[in-house]
């Protein structure tokens, strides 16, 4: 649906969009689940990091109907999702937006979501000043198995 045209290697594009007095927002390792056939809804996952105080307000995509930030918690034992209003961003301190706590929900999607796809994605984000900053995305779509061997995750050790 979304096939690269340029390699995977250019994994992550940040176009941030900027005033001088705004935050400046970076996203490292950067990821939406890959989609099986009818499914409905996935999840995007990445880190972010504001050199000011700042918020991330909501987020976009043309690859689904609903773009949400949600929040993931358990509560006696229950999984619970909950979109939520904004997400701070305190200056100088990475955000994870991760499997099992926030991330960026896409709902109602308008068809798969392959391995290997680049899917845009827009992030809304505020300044302390109240001046806003979009910052767009490609986005690499992999299995969740893909991304934790990446990241390490899937590897333990004993020493």
């Amino acid at each position: 649906m979304f096939r690269p045209f340029l390699s995977v290697t250019a994994i992550v594009l940040a176009l941030t969009v900027s005033l001088s007095a705004q935050a400046q927002v970076t996203v490292k390792d950067a990821w939406v689940r890959a989609t099986v056939p009818q499914q409905k809804a996935t999840g995007a996952f990445m880190q972010l990091q504001s050199a000011q105080d700042a918020k991330l307000l909501s987020a976009q995509s043309p690859v689904a109907g609903v773009v949400e930030v949600h929040e993931m918690s358990m509560d006696g034992g229950v999984m619970k999702m909950r979109a939520v209003p904004s997400l701070a961003l305190p200056a100088g301190k990475a955000v994870d937006l991760k499997p099992g706590g926030y991330h960026v929900m896409l709902m109602d999607l308008k068809g798969q979501v392959k391995e290997g796809d680049l899917v845009p994605v827009t992030l809304v984000v505020e300044g302390k000043d109240g001046k806003r900053q979009s910052v767009e995305l490609k986005v690499p779509a992999r299995t969740a198995a893909a991304s934790a061997m990446k990241h390490g995750e899937g590897h333990k050790h004993k020493h």
